[in-house]
C-alpha cells in the first residue's frame, strides 16, 4: 500500500472546500486555491478571492479550518495573497462545466491583457442562444453581471 504525504492529503481536503457563494464548485474549481504546504506539523493554504473585496473569504477561510482540523490537522493557517490578481483564466474546464449545469454562464474569452474587449453576446446557460441581454453590471454576486434570455441568469465577468 502506497501511504500519502500529509501534503498530498491536506491538498485534496482543502481542493473539496465548496465555494460558500456557488456551492456547485469547489475553490480549486474556482481557481481560488493557490497553494497547500505542511511543514512541521502545520497546514499553510494560500488561496487567492476573486476580487480584493470579496465577502465569501472568511467564510472559505473558516471553511478550510474546519475541514483540516476535522481530518486530523491541528495547526492549519489560511494566507490571503492578493497578488498575482485572481482572474477567471484559472477557472477550471470542470468548473466552468458545473457552472453551465448550476445556470451560471461561465466567462467568455480570456483576462484582457491590454484594451478591454467588447463582447457581443453571453451564451444562455439554459438554450445557448445568443439572443440576450445585460440587465445589470452587477449580479447576485459582484464577479457576476445579470443577463437575461427568456429568463434571468447569471454571467461570471471575465477578470
Amino acid at each position: 500500500m502506497i501511504a500519502v504525504s500529509d501534503a498530498t492529503r491536506a491538498r485534496e481536503i482543502a481542493a473539496n472546500v465548496r465555494d460558500p457563494e456557488v456551492p456547485v464548485l469547489t475553490i480549486d474549481d474556482l481557481g481560488v486555491l493557490r497553494d497547500v504546504e505542511v511543514s512541521a506539523g502545520t497546514v499553510v493554504v494560500t488561496i487567492t478571492p476573486t476580487y480584493s473585496g470579496c465577502p465569501a473569504v472568511d467564510t472559505m477561510r473558516d471553511d478550510l479550518v474546519l475541514a483540516l482540523t476535522a481530518a486530523g490537522f491541528a495547526d492549519v493557517r489560511v494566507r490571503t495573497v492578493l497578488s498575482p490578481a485572481w482572474t477567471t483564466d484559472w477557472l477550471t474546464e470542470a468548473g466552468r462545466r458545473k457552472l453551465v449545469e448550476y445556470g451560471i454562464a461561465p466567462p467568455t474569452g480570456r483576462a484582457p491583457a491590454g484594451p478591454i474587449r467588447l463582447q457581443l453576446g453571453v451564451a444562455c446557460p439554459r438554450c445557448g442562444s445568443l439572443h440576450t441581454r445585460e440587465i445589470s453590471r452587477f449580479g447576485s454576486t459582484a464577479c457576476k453581471a445579470l443577463y437575461e434570455c427568456l429568463e434571468p441568469f447569471d454571467h461570471f465577468k471575465v477578470h
